[in-house]
């Protein structure tokens, strides 16, 4: 599954995962391989990456988006 994660100044992260975790704005949730496709408003949280080589990553978010269609994640961060 490819993800990719930007703000307004640059992309975070561009690559290939295993799993996403956001904070929606209705609760934490999970996306993984052959994921529904959804649209959601993600609240002030973190955003946990683990990629295919197993590395996890964190990032700080204010605010955002994250689009999930055909195993492609799109997150725009604020």
């Amino acid at each position: 599954m490819k993800a990719t994660i930007i703000s307004p100044e640059q992309t975070l992260f561009d690559g290939e995962i295993h799993l996403i975790q956001v904070p929606g704005t209705k609760g934490s949730f999970e996306v993984l391989e052959n994921h529904a496709p959804i649209i959601s408003t993600l609240d002030k949280g973190q955003i946990r990456i683990v990629t295919k080589q197993g590395q996890e990553m964190h990032f700080d978010i204010e605010s955002g988006f994250i689009e999930v269609k055909d195993n492609t994640v799109n997150v725009l961060i604020m």
